[in-house]
């Protein structure tokens, strides 16, 4: 049996890898009830990007791009990169855009 922190650890890299999954796939394959998962993922939404969703292709979604302990940057970079790309051509431009896309923080979902 898992602690709480533990299974909401577990819950993390599941999504993490994933991007999504059903309530009831976790309540499964953690061996906990339903209402557990819905607690940990009420619990983990304050401090993580995951959301869910109800109806067909609902579930439990981590946000795209948010890795667990992945540095990103702060908004007054993000905001220096972007008006250096726009002094960019080819090549040049194409990898910073890369690097902002890879490490700008995940917008939160509304």
């Amino acid at each position: 049996m898992h602690s709480t922190t533990e299974r909401r650890y577990k819950i993390l890299l599941i999504l993490c890898e994933r991007r999504k999954e059903l309530i009831d796939n976790l309540a499964f394959e953690l061996a906990v009830s339903r209402n557990t998962i819905k607690r940990d993922i009420e619990a983990l939404s304050v401090s993580f990007p995951l959301y869910t969703t109800k109806g067909t292709g609902g579930g439990v979604h981590m946000m795209e791009g948010f890795r667990l302990g992945m540095k990103y940057l702060t908004d007054k970079q993000c905001a220096l990169l972007e008006r250096l790309l726009e002094t960019l051509e080819g090549a040049d431009k194409e990898v910073l855009y890369s690097i902002i896309k890879t490490f700008r923080k995940p917008a939160s979902h509304k």
